[in-house]
């Protein structure tokens, strides 16, 4: 009797983010000192945020604005009351030693996003990720170790308060997530989403956008979660994919060897492309959470509410539902085209002055991303105006210029500016169309090369692209590309 051999358990893993988004305010969350980056060190503290005796906080109302915002633009619902909590805890960089956030009653709850990934086919599967709670709270400051990039190791620490009291956004997703991958697009839209907004500018060099992942791995099939470790220190979505893949791999292989799983925080080296163990993870009783007695609690009014609701914009996930159904475009153009909130308004305003939707989204995703990656430049940095760009798309379709000639016009459009139009008309770069001149013009190119058209004639007829370059170059690309192509292979057919 032949015994099967056991099937091989299958698992799958179970995915949450918390993330800390800063806000784009121009002060502090409870007192006037700047939040501009790059200040020297402990440059922009006052009493307030660096917690002397006597002092009292204010709540800056932007900074509730934003958070508002950003909970409606995640589909949360607002709370008709929320208050300010102490979270304790003892660190350097923690003047208070203790941080003001949220706790039990937050600004926002019950959300959801949703992301969309696009195959290597070109197809899009979207999905809705539920977003637990937003809420708001202070920054605390930067330690900046010694000898290593970490106290393990380091000779001293020194501490830069300036960050103390920037205002925050924490949005805690529900556990939703499955794979690396939604988990980095779940970061990049939350990303575009606040960008949209206008609330901050994601950016996770500078911190303003930190992600970290909470992770568990479970038999497929089963309800029960499996132990949940915290995973840190990821400075981009790439990096939280990677970090994701790796945590996934290192539990089932503990798990199938009989290792018990511990409940903690880890680190991401992105040299060594690992987790390492940082500390036992802490629980919320640890924090020791009462409310916050130097400020009131909140209570948004209707009125305020109706308004801030009116002024979101369309947001990304909008935008491209309605490219894709609107105007036809594939999940990847819309994709790209909506990545960015400057880019989606330029390609807008150039269908608003007349371009086709396919050829102003190639332009825009191809030659004018390049030369923006190139130069290091946003959408807003170049001279090209969305009018030009629509004028050259409709020179291009009335066939007065080649793409070819396109593509030579662009780089002074890009940087001086100006109307293709008259460009056009001053360098003399107007399509040669007219039927008679164009025989003429493939008629002297093929008396010129006798020897290539006897080779072609014999079978060699990849020399038509021989051809075709001898009556571009004669009209210095002027040509039409499909007009004279199609003249040319007649003629070479004799």
């Amino acid at each position: 009797m032949v015994t099967k051999a056991p099937a091989k358990t299958e698992y799958e893993a179970v995915i949450g983010l918390e993330t800390h988004c800063q806000l784009s305010t121009a002060t502090k969350i409870f007192c006037n000192c700047s939040t501009a980056f790059g200040a020297d060190p402990n440059h922009q503290v006052c009493s307030v945020c660096m917690g002397m005796p006597g002092v009292l906080p204010v709540l800056n109302q932007t900074v509730l604005e934003y958070a508002v915002k950003a909970g409606r633009a995640l589909n949360c619902e607002i709370a008709k009351y929320s208050k300010f909590d102490r979270k304790q805890y003892f660190y350097p960089d923690l003047p208070k030693n203790y941080q003001i956030s949220q706790f039990d009653l937050p600004i926002a709850e019950h959300g959801w996003l949703e992301v969309e990934i696009v195959d290597e086919q070109g197809k899009a599967t979207r999905k809705k990720i539920g977003i637990t709670r937003l809420h708001m709270e202070e920054d605390a400051g930067k330690l900046v170790h010694g000898g290593s990039d970490r106290l393990a190791g380091s000779t001293h620490s020194l501490v830069d308060f300036n960050r103390t009291g920037v205002p925050l956004i924490e949005i805690v997703s529900e556990p939703d997530m499955r794979t690396g991958v939604e988990a980095a697009e779940y970061a990049q839209e939350l990303r575009r989403i606040v960008r949209y907004l206008g609330v901050s500018d994601g950016n996770m060099q500078e911190g303003s956008l930190r992600c970290d992942v909470n992770i568990s791995v479970r038999p497929r099939g089963q309800k029960e979660f499996g132990t949940k470790v915290e995973i840190k220190n990821m400075n981009s979505f790439s990096a939280i994919q990677r970090a994701i893949d790796y945590e996934i791999a290192r539990q089932v292989e503990a798990i199938e060897s009989g290792e018990p799983i511990l409940q903690e925080t880890r680190l991401w080296e992105e040299g060594a492309q690992r987790t390492i163990s940082m500390r036992s993870k802490e629980g919320s009783s640890d924090y020791r959470y009462f409310p916050e007695p130097d400020l009131t609690p909140i209570e948004v009014a209707p009125s305020l509410l109706k308004q801030w609701q009116s002024e979101l914009p369309e947001l990304p996930a909008a935008k491209r539902h309605r490219y894709e159904e609107e105007i036809g475009l594939s999940p990847y153009d819309t994709r790209i085209l909506t990545d960015d909130h400057g880019i989606s308004q330029y390609f807008e305003t150039t269908l608003g002055a007349g371009a086709a939707a396919k050829q102003a989204a190639n332009w825009i995703m191809g030659d004018i991303t390049g030369y923006l990656n190139n130069e290091n430049l946003s959408i807003t940095d170049i001279a090209l105006t969305p009018e030009a760009l629509a004028e050259l798309i409709q020179l291009i379709e009335a066939n007065t210029i080649s793409g070819k000639i396109a593509k030579e016009l662009l780089p002074e459009l890009l940087t001086k500016g100006g109307f293709p139009k008259k460009l056009v008309e001053k360098k003399g770069l107007t399509q040669i169309s007219d039927a008679a001149t164009l025989e003429s013009l493939i008629d002297e190119v093929l008396a010129d090369h006798p020897q290539e058209l006897e080779q072609y004639r014999n079978g060699k007829t990849k020399l038509q692209g021989f051809f075709m370059g001898q009556v571009m170059k004669r009209t210095s690309g002027r040509a039409d590309p499909k007009a004279t192509n199609q003249m040319l292979a007649k003629k070479l057919k004799g």
